[in-house]
């Protein structure tokens, strides 16, 4: 006799790698817990056909405008970061979002959701306000360190899994109730997990590295604004190492690498699709401080020199892995080639004192422990919420909703 695979939809969107990453491990640790008892699809709302074109575009706008205007995007940022302005987006979510996300639902008819994108909880709450019938438990993954936005912090939410100490008690300050919240870390490839057991140095000769000579991967993206300066410094610095470059999809940075004489020896990639490896493989890595690359570096135990941050969240996470010992931050080339030189000196002394620093806080079974979590909910409902506050959310979003004719009179 068969039985009923559970349905689990994942909600992401394309601003950026870290959401789709995360999602992409939440799936493949669902695979390897459940197997045939779990049927995953992971799903972006925002290219849905109704969703509005002004929100369809915002994923790429989001690149241009991290790339071109950091500063407007701080400012915007900073700005929106509070109570009021989260709750005046959440009403235009709700308006924008309620008839794609109410179709996806129906569309999937899922036993259980799964959100790395923070944009959707609104409006996906706003569906299940309206629709009863149409009730199962909603687990929030964050997928930034320590500065987090306050619209990621829902408290109708099912669970919401966080990545460390600061962000439990921001979420606590937020409204959200201490059994509401798991401490996790942010979700990384499961294989990162599972690399830990192959010597780096079989990995450094599959990869056709010199056994013989530090790794320092530089991993670049489409959004890294950083000039070949600094990667000219690095070169310069005054120890024994082999440079592997990523440009990671950045096509000017990819024809400048490729155009450079080097006087270290170099392995120059575009795109890869086996980073964890090549992080298992390395001794260090040189990046910006995005989430979801610090993370899967600290998952990897592989300490960080960090050279580019982008203002609010991912100044967060450059002092995160300060703090705590895993790396530094430097944007000047010439304190990059320094720390370089100065890590690698002593037969790599404080690399090594990095590298134990970056395990202690890596998190690389987080992906498993929020897939635990959230399976454990199933047949438990989606919330503990009292049924008065239920019905004054419904009826506060057929308010809304019918102000603006996405339903007639509120029905």
């Amino acid at each position: 006799m068969g039985f009923e695979k559970k349905k689990v939809l994942i909600l992401t969107a394309d601003a950026g790698l870290g959401h789709r990453s995360a999602s992409d491990a939440l799936r493949d640790a669902l695979q390897i817990q459940y197997g045939d008892a779990c049927e995953v699809t992971i799903n972006n709302p925002l290219d849905h056909p109704k969703t509005p074109k002004f929100l369809k575009k915002s994923q790429s706008d989001y690149d241009e405008i991290i790339k071109h205007l950091p500063n407007l995007y701080k400012v915007g940022y900073e700005v929106s970061d509070g109570t009021l302005p989260v709750n005046l987006i959440e009403g235009g979510l709700i308006v924008a979002l309620y008839i794609p996300m109410h179709e996806i639902i129906l569309e999937h008819q899922p036993d259980l959701v799964l959100l790395t994108y923070p944009m959707y909880q609104a409006p996906l709450n706003a569906v299940l306000a309206l629709n009863p019938k149409l009730q199962f438990p909603i687990v929030t993954t964050i997928t930034d360190l320590v500065t987090v936005h306050h619209v990621w912090f829902d408290p109708n939410v099912t669970r919401c899994a966080v990545p460390t100490e600061e962000v439990w008690q921001l979420a606590l300050n937020a409204g959200l109730t201490e059994d509401q919240i798991i401490k996790t870390g942010i979700p990384v490839n499961p294989q990162i997990s599972a690399l830990k057991q192959i010597d780096p140095q079989d990995l450094r000769r599959e990869l056709g590295w010199d056994e013989n000579l530090t790794p320092i991967l530089v991993v670049g993206s489409p959004r890294m604004s950083t000039s070949g300066e600094l990667l000219l410094a690095l070169d310069q610095a005054e120890a024994d190492f082999q440079l592997i470059l990523v440009a990671g999809g950045n096509e000017k940075l990819h024809d400048q690498i490729q155009r450079t004489e080097w006087q270290h020896p170099v392995k120059i990639y575009n795109f890869v699709d086996d980073l964890p490896k090549m992080m298992r493989a390395a001794g260090m890595v040189v990046c910006k401080a995005g989430g979801l690359i610090v993370t899967e570096s600290l998952a990897s135990g592989l300490p960080l020199l960090l050279v580019e941050a982008l203002p609010g969240q991912e100044i967060g996470n450059a002092d995160y892995v300060v703090a705590n010992g895993a790396g530094e931050f430097h944007t000047d080339p010439d304190e990059v080639r320094a720390t370089v030189t100065k890590w690698l000196a002593d037969d790599g002394r404080l690399l090594r004192q990095r590298s134990e620093h970056a395990a202690r806080i890596g998190k690389p079974e987080a992906a498993i422990e929020i897939v635990d979590e959230a399976w454990a909910l199933l047949g438990k409902g989606p919330d503990s919420a009292p049924a008065a506050h239920r019905l004054a959310r419904a009826l506060r979003v057929m308010d809304l909703l019918s102000r603006f004719d996405i339903i007639p009179n509120g029905k």
